[in-house]
């Protein structure tokens, strides 16, 4: 069995390459839930929806989020509203664009979960619905938020997760990133964790999408001890990230932005880091750091390279 620890749109797409080996079907996918927020009522986990989508075959393939074939006439009518809405309220909020595939989703989800049903049941409901071929687990049932403090703007009170990284674009400096209910929270999937042949940690930003999971009681010792069986890829390349403000982050709370960056946040639980040829020259730096580099494409610009990628992860550590 293999288990890979995911955020969203990089973890998403990696999962693919791993669902294309031969063999590989016996899937765990535990994924962050720090970003889930509500807005108008409906309780939406983006990277839990992603992971669905991009697996279903589904996604927006421009956008990298959200469903393929999408209109946004409820948004759109929604902005009837914003003249007349008081000051302080947050109904009818356009920020956060919905397409209206997507509200079915979000609907569904919100309907459950007031019956009573758990995250991990609708979470696998909805994999059911669009027949996945993994298991999809969410990295707990408890509430727990990301929580960004901005460095421009010190008498302003923290802000969601998505206030950043929507709302603003991730356009402004973060001074500090925490993760509220975390030391409260029951984790999920240390099952899998405990008896996977290989665990991954999929490109995800290792700061605000997988570092929720790691906050969760009980998930470091399970990797820690499990170490040897774990390999991580690195989000970053050349000093940048691909897609979102990862390397913006790493240096403004304090990182490296960089392969031996990411290399020193994941050594205390991962033996192998794969890095991307461009980083080739960073390798042995790497390796002081006390993990095992891989160099190879980490860009998954084709099926076979992302394949390759998931391979070359499995073959590290099983």
């Amino acid at each position: 069995m293999i288990a890979v620890l995911a955020g969203g749109v990089g973890a998403a797409r990696f999962l693919r390459g791993v669902v294309r080996l031969p063999g590989a079907r016996d899937v765990t996918v535990i994924v962050n839930t720090g970003d889930d927020t509500v807005m108008h009522g409906l309780h939406i986990s983006p990277d839990i929806d992603t992971v669905t989508y991009t697996l279903a075959e589904a996604i927006d393939p421009q956008r990298g989020w959200g469903l393929a074939e999408e209109s946004w006439v409820a948004m759109e009518n929604l902005g009837r509203f914003t003249s007349v809405r008081p000051d302080g309220s947050s109904a009818g909020q356009t920020w956060f664009n919905l397409g209206d595939r997507d509200l079915a989703t979000h609907l569904y989800r919100t309907a459950r979960l007031g019956e009573g049903a758990t995250l991990a049941d609708v979470t696998e409901e909805l994999a059911r619905a669009w027949g996945l071929p993994v298991r999809v687990v969410p990295m707990t049932n408890d509430r727990v938020r990301t929580m960004v403090t901005r460095a421009d703007n010190p008498g302003e009170s923290e802000i969601s997760f998505q206030e950043y990284f929507v709302k603003l674009r991730h356009d402004v400096p973060v001074k500090s990133v925490r993760f509220d209910g975390a030391d409260v929270a029951v984790p999920l999937g240390l099952d899998a964790l405990e008896s996977a042949e290989a665990i991954l940690v999929a490109p995800s930003n290792p700061l605000v999408s997988i570092a929720p999971l790691r906050a969760l009681a009980g998930v470091d010792d399970v990797l820690r001890r499990r170490r040897d069986r774990v390999a991580a890829v690195s989000p970053i390349v050349a000093g940048s990230a691909l897609k979102g403000p990862a390397d913006r982050l790493m240096r403004e709370l304090g990182h490296d932005p960089s392969v031996v960056g990411v290399a020193r946040i994941y050594a205390p639980i991962a033996s192998t880091l794969v890095i991307d040829e461009q980083d080739a020259a960073l390798a042995p730096a790497v390796e002081a750091e006390g993990m095992r580099c891989i160099v190879t494409n980490t860009i998954m610009s084709t099926p076979e390279i992302t394949t390759a990628l998931a391979r070359t992860c499995i073959e590290a550590v099983s």
